[in-house]
């Protein structure tokens, strides 16, 4: 009855999602993201208690945009968002970090809210001095794919005399490695064979070479087709100079954001749509790579369950068999002088049982009176000290063969058993539902 009102409660939740005008593909993170951390039937705790740690995962993708000082990072961001949220000029605007996502309304956060919204990125506070230049920017704009996507704009690279209040080459490489997608922008004006820059992107391609993108921005302010190849050619060559960059078939698209206001005579082709397609692409992917994830998790946290369950029961028999070893020389150590103390009294035994009861007892301590008989009197002591001997041995023997293993307690293997039910019931065919709604929005559902 639980299970099944469990299950009704989890599909008014679902509901409840589309009467907030989420898309599909956010409403598939966010329930992604609440079977990991449901405080009740959180998979997080499941692992927890089987002693797995897993993670959530995010409901965004994270976009890092790197570059030259003024390649365009903050002006695409404003571009995509459909709002003026980033300064932009010449002068250097950005020397910190700004991260741009969606919300309810309009909000600036600084460093401290920063990191308590994205609790994953704490660890940039082992980096000296780099967390008093964080901050967020919150806009409620629903423009292309943005509620999906929290854009990381990073301060523009120079050259020179020009120094930070904090390693910005370390800082941005610890962000690459959180990243889903680095987008690296160079400007055809001079700037984008900035050796800052250069370094930053090996070090980053060196890891995450799938993950980055190259871009040439303002590519209207390039001049000619044919200054256009010359810029990009002296970028190309530049980088293959370098030993972790050389390797790769480099693609470069032309972008430069359209402006009605300004009407520039170009041929230059315009590839932002191609910028705004690989953000989708990656969109994609995390959605599918999250199923997946969560379906592997799953399946770990019920082997784990199986497996405990298993060494629980195995425990248990060790224990039935240990009980049983125990009890024998038990038995064996209380019998011996048992039949000591009756042999002592078999002629009395017609005092302490009746007449037929007595009988047998005197045939079972007959042998034993007999054997005692035949030892002298000289030795009654020595007797006595080794049916002692005997008997402490035997009490030995049953201490260490009843020795017990920890088991775990009703209440606790009932929890296992209803984590691993849960998992079974709910989460793997909810799993099998956000899968077949992420498919039958891409295809026919015929063909599913």
């Amino acid at each position: 009855m639980m299970k099944r009102k469990t299950v009704n409660a989890r599909a008014a939740e679902l509901d409840l999602g589309n009467e907030t005008g989420q898309s599909l593909n956010e409403r598939i993170l966010a329930e992604c993201h609440k079977i990991y951390t449901d405080k009740e039937h959180g998979l997080i705790d499941m692992g927890k208690a089987v002693g797995l740690q897993l993670m959530a995962p995010r409901k965004k993708i994270v976009v890092m945009l790197i570059g030259n000082h003024s390649a365009g990072k903050s002006t695409f961001i404003n571009w995509y968002i459909e709002e003026n949220v980033q300064k932009t000029g010449v002068a250097i605007e950005t020397q910190g970090f700004s991260f741009i996502t969606s919300g309810k309304k309009r909000e600036t956060l600084t460093a401290k809210a920063t990191l308590h919204l994205y609790p994953h990125f704490r660890a940039l506070e082992k980096i000296k001095g780099v967390v008093d230049y964080l901050n967020t920017e919150i806009c409620p704009s629903k423009s292309k794919k943005f509620s999906l996507v929290t854009f990381v704009d990073t301060p523009g690279l120079v050259d020179g005399d020009v120094s930070y209040p904090y390693d910005v080459d370390k800082a941005i490489v610890w962000l690459g490695n959180m990243a889903d997608q680095i987008f690296v922008f160079f400007d055809p004006i001079g700037q984008a064979l900035c050796r800052r820059s250069i370094n930053v992107v090996e070090k980053l391609y060196a890891s995450h070479s799938e993950r980055m993108h190259f871009f040439l921005s303002k590519a209207d302010e390039a001049g000619s087709e044919a200054d256009r190849q010359k810029v990009m050619m002296q970028i190309v060559q530049e980088l293959c100079k370098r030993q972790g960059l050389n390797k790769c078939l480099f693609e470069m698209p032309t972008i430069y954001i359209p402006d009605e206001k300004i009407i520039r005579q170009t041929k230059c082709e315009n590839q932002i749509e191609l910028v705004c397609q690989t953000i989708e692409k990656a969109i994609n992917y995390t959605i599918q790579n999250t199923l997946n994830a969560l379906e592997k998790d799953c399946d770990q946290v019920t082997e784990l369950i199986h497996a405990k369950i298993e060494d629980d029961n195995a425990k248990r028999k060790r224990n039935l068999s240990s009980t049983f070893k125990g009890g024998s020389w038990l038995l064996l150590a209380l019998v011996l002088p048992f039949i000591a103390i009756l042999s002592s009294f078999s002629n009395n035994l017609t005092m302490l049982f009746d007449n037929h009861t007595a009988k047998t007892v005197h045939s079972y301590v007959y042998p034993f009176k007999n054997i005692w008989n035949f030892i002298p009197k000289d030795y009654y002591w020595h007797a006595y000290l080794s049916m002692a001997v005997v008997t402490m041995l035997f009490l030995v023997l049953a201490r260490l063969s009843a020795k017990m293993e920890s088991c775990l307690s009703r209440k606790e293997l009932r929890s296992l058993e209803d984590k691993r039910d849960y998992i079974r019931d709910v989460i793997r065919p909810r799993k099998v539902q956000l899968y077949s709604s992420y498919l039958s929005d891409i295809i026919s559902g015929a063909e599913i």
